[in-house]
């Protein structure tokens, strides 16, 4: 567990665009990562499932096949779509809207 929270910081150090998102403390939205590739039909389906939410969180694609995101690739090269909320793994393969809500209301109610 411990390596793979180390992985995700290391993520947030070497990405610029999810660095600005995560240290925007004036949205106080959620982080929701895309690890992905191209092609990937079932990112391209995953993102129109998530278009209704948007407005609920930031969001993040990551090219797993960029030479930075290398160890990502090891780790996800047959499971992407994979998703990350907040740095924290949440699903793989196809979006769970149930999940993904349960997580969202999570993460609001421990802000208030």
């Amino acid at each position: 567990m411990f390596g793979f929270q180390r992985w995700s910081l290391q993520l947030a150090k070497s990405s610029a665009p999810l660095q600005r998102a995560m240290g925007d403390a004036s949205t106080n939205l959620p982080v929701l990562t895309l690890f992905t590739k191209k092609p990937c039909p079932l990112c391209d389906e995953a993102k129109v499932m998530l278009g209704p939410y948007k407005h609920k969180f930031l969001f993040q694609e990551v090219d797993i096949t960029l030479p930075e995101y290398s160890e990502w690739f090891e780790k996800y090269k047959y499971d992407i779509p994979v998703f990350h909320l907040n740095g924290q793994f949440l699903m793989k393969h196809r979006v769970d809207i149930e999940k993904l809500e349960k997580q969202l209301s999570k993460l609001h109610v421990k802000k208030i």
